[in-house]
C-alpha cells in the first residue's frame, strides 16, 4: 500500500506508532519500524536531552529502519530545554519529529535548518491549517475517541477526518480510534493518508510496561473511559480506576472553580506508578475509546501484518463486491 504518507516518510506501511509518555521506549519504537510502520520515541519521557540522545542511539541499535521523536511542547513554567532535545535528535540521525501540544512554530526554524521532517499532532481542522502554514510537511488529526488530550470541540473522526481532507494539502493521519484494518481502510476512505495507534500499540508484547497494563486494556470496554479537567480546558481521556473516580468527585465539587493544585495527587507522576509498576489505581492515565476493539496482546509484527492484510482483503473483496451483482447474502469484516 503507497499513500502521501509512506513516500514522506519513507516507510512500507502507512502506520505510525504515537509519542506515549513512559511507553516510547527504543523497544517498542524499533518493533513498530522494524515491522514497516514509524516507530516513536517519546522525547520529553528522556528526562535530559543526554538521556534522550542515548535512547536515540539504543533504538539505532535495534532498527536499520525510519523511526521518529515526539516533542509535545507544554505550557509550563519550567520549560524543558528544547533546542538541546532537537539538537540530540538531529544529532542522533533521525529526520522525523512528531510534535504535539502548543504550535511548534517557534521551533520550526531550528528543526527545518536540520532537515527534519515535521507532523503536528491536532485535534480540529483550524489548528491543522495553522501547522501547515508554519511549515509542518504532515499533520496527525485527533478525533474525540483519541487517547491522551482530545480538545475542546468533540468532533469524532467520521466528520473531523473529511473536514480535514477539504481543508488541507499536506498528507494527513487519523489518530483516534484506531485498531485494525477496518479503521485503516475507513480512514483511507475519509481522506486520510494513513492511521496514528496509540493504545493499539500498548496492547503489544514489545511494549514496554508493566502486565498490569496490558490486562487492563484487555479487560477495558469502550464504556470505560473518561474525560477529566473539562474546566481547566485541558481535557484529557483516560481510564476509568479508583482515582480517577476520585478526581471526577473534585471537579464536581468545585466547579468552575477547579484548579490544576486540587487534582494533583491525581494527575501528578502517575505515568511511572502504572506504566513501570503496574499500579492501576495509581491516577489518570490515558487511554483510548478503542480499548474497546483490544481483544489479544500480539506482537507488533503480527499486528501490523495483521493489519494490512484485513485491509487487503476488505478493499479488493468486501468492498469491490458492493459493484457485483452476485453479492453473498452475507459478508464478513
Amino acid at each position: 500500500m503507497r499513500t502521501r504518507i509512506t513516500k514522506l516518510l519513507k516507510v512500507e506501511h502507512p502506520i505510525v506508532q504515537g509519542g506515549m509518555h513512559f511507553v516510547g521506549f527504543a523497544e517498542l519504537a524499533s518493533a513498530v519500524s522494524n515491522a514497516g510502520g514509524l516507530g516513536i520515541i517519546t522525547g520529553l519521557t528522556q528526562r535530559t536531552p543526554e538521556l534522550l540522545a542515548r535512547e536515540i542511539a539504543r533504538c539505532r541499535d535495534m532498527t536499520d529502519k525510519p523511526f521518529g521523536v515526539n516533542l509535545t511542547f507544554l505550557p509550563t513554567f519550567s520549560q524543558p530545554p528544547y533546542p538541546e532535545y532537537i539538537q540530540a535528535i538531529a544529532e542522533g540521525g533521525v529526520t522525523i519529529v512528531e510534535t504535539a501540544g502548543r504550535s511548534p512554530e517557534e521551533h520550526m526554524p531550528t528543526l527545518k535548518a536540520a532537515g527534519i521532517t515535521v507532523i503536528h499532532k491536532c485535534t480540529s481542522v483550524r489548528h491543522a491549517l495553522k501547522a501547515e502554514a508554519v511549515g509542518c510537511d504532515a499533520v496527525s488529526v485527533d478525533g474525540f475517541e483519541c487517547g491522551g488530550h482530545p480538545g475542546e470541540d468533540d468532533i469524532p473522526n467520521m466528520i473531523l477526518l473529511p473536514r480535514a481532507a477539504e481543508e488541507l494539502r499536506v498528507p494527513f493521519l487519523a489518530s483516534g480510534g484506531m485498531a485494525d484494518a477496518r479503521g485503516l481502510v475507513a480512514a483511507l476512505a475519509l481522506g486520510a493518508d494513513g492511521i496514528n495507534m496509540g493504545t493499539r500499540f500498548l496492547a503489544t508484547q514489545e511494549a514496554p510496561v508493566h502486565a498490569n497494563v496490558k490486562q487492563a486494556l484487555l479487560d477495558a470496554t469502550e464504556l470505560d473511559t473518561r474525560l477529566i479537567m473539562r474546566a481547566l480546558k485541558n481535557t484529557e481521556r483516560v481510564l476509568n480506576n479508583d482515582n480517577v473516580m476520585r478526581l471526577q468527585q473534585i471537579e464536581k465539587e468545585k466547579g468552575s472553580s477547579l484548579t490544576i493544585e486540587d487534582i494533583h495527587d491525581q494527575v501528578a507522576g502517575v505515568y511511572p506508578k502504572v506504566m513501570r509498576d503496574g499500579d492501576m489505581d495509581a491516577g489518570a492515565w490515558s487511554c483510548g475509546m478503542v480499548v474497546g476493539l483490544i481483544r489479544d496482546i500480539p506482537t507488533v509484527g503480527e499486528l501490523i501484518s495483521r493489519i494490512m492484510a484485513d485491509a487487503d482483503r476488505i478493499i479488493r473483496q468486501r468492498l469491490s463486491n458492493f459493484l457485483d451483482e452476485t453479492l453473498p447474502d452475507q459478508q464478513t469484516l
